[in-house]
């Protein structure tokens, strides 16, 4: 066989495989998971539904994404083009969670008996007041009921020209975006059934500890209140986390008792725990690498 030849069927060896890669991605489509952060991503492959151990974990250089928004695109397209090439995964579908600085949210409070077939045109419709730092025609919305209250949702809304930008940098990725969702609702979603025993009168405290920031989360009742990022350890976490909580209390005269939920076990965990006076409760999102993936995967969350 001459080189001439050789080189002839490697060439159409590629193209038919390239010919097969979209057939092969609908008989057999491969799902990703990626968890979107200003400071970075990580991400997971579902396999039949189940979570492989997370592969996909990259840091962000400062300016590239500030406040849940991409303002260096292309580079963040490259970046997770190259991370799924990297593991063949450029023709999996990919669900993918929004920045939790990205996303405003509100628990609404219906006024009318029943819920309208599409929540997210109706409240465009009657626009309520919510104090959000948009209109609500210039917003992507996620409306999630709340356990225990049907009445009230839990209205998660981005700005619609910041959505189209993360759009657009998976479009420069090359990948198929098959879902974007806001990270607390997917953190909802992860803990919902954990929430159900929780007495009106106590107040959930969320830590999900990273080596940036620790972040914290405010419920009563399965519903969020208060949400902001911590220092990320040592003194002035403690004196953050007792400020916030002080302050939450100052405004809800409900409240009886707390509970705490941390994610991981760090290094200031001894102390929170003598601060609050309670032991905290692991939780192990495993085999999902955080919360918001596990959430993420759960069929209940909406494009």
């Amino acid at each position: 066989m001459s080189e001439a030849t050789g080189l002839e069927i490697a060439g159409l060896v590629e193209d038919l495989q390239d010919r097969l890669r979209p057939v092969k991605a609908r008989m057999f489509p491969r799902q990703v998971l990626l968890e979107l952060r200003d400071d970075g991503l990580r991400g997971q492959v579902l396999r039949h539904g189940r979570p492989l151990a997370v592969s996909l974990e990259a840091t962000l250089p400062p300016l590239l994404c500030l406040d849940g928004r991409p303002l260096e695109k292309e580079p963040l397209g490259d970046l997770i083009g190259d991370l799924l090439v990297r593991d063949n995964l450029i023709d999996a579908f990919v669900m993918a969670a929004l920045p939790p600085a990205a996303v405003q949210w509100r628990v609404v409070v219906w006024p009318f008996q029943e819920w309208p077939a599409d929540p997210a045109e109706a409240l465009r419709q009657v626009d309520p007041e919510l104090n959000l730092p948009y209109a609500l025609e210039e917003a992507c919305l996620d409306v999630q009921p709340l356990p225990g209250q049907p009445a009230q949702m839990l209205l998660a809304t981005a700005q619609r020209s910041l959505v189209e930008a993360w759009v657009e940098v998976f479009n420069l990725a090359g990948v198929q975006l098959d879902r974007l969702a806001p990270a607390q609702s997917c953190e909802l979603l992860a803990v919902r059934s954990l929430l159900e025993d929780t007495a009106a009168d106590q107040l959930v405290v969320l830590l999900d500890p990273r080596p940036e920031a620790c972040r914290l989360l405010l419920l009563v009742a399965g519903v969020p209140v208060y949400e902001r990022n911590l220092p990320a350890g040592g003194q002035p976490l403690l004196q953050e986390l007792q400020r916030s909580i002080a302050f939450y209390r100052r405004q809800d005269s409900r409240i009886r008792g707390l509970r705490l939920l941390v994610t991981a076990a760090g290094e200031d965990l001894d102390a929170i725990e003598t601060l609050l006076e309670m032991p905290a409760e692991l939780l192990s999102p495993e085999p999902y690498g955080s919360l918001v993936l596990q959430g993420l995967a759960t069929p209940e969350i909406g494009p």
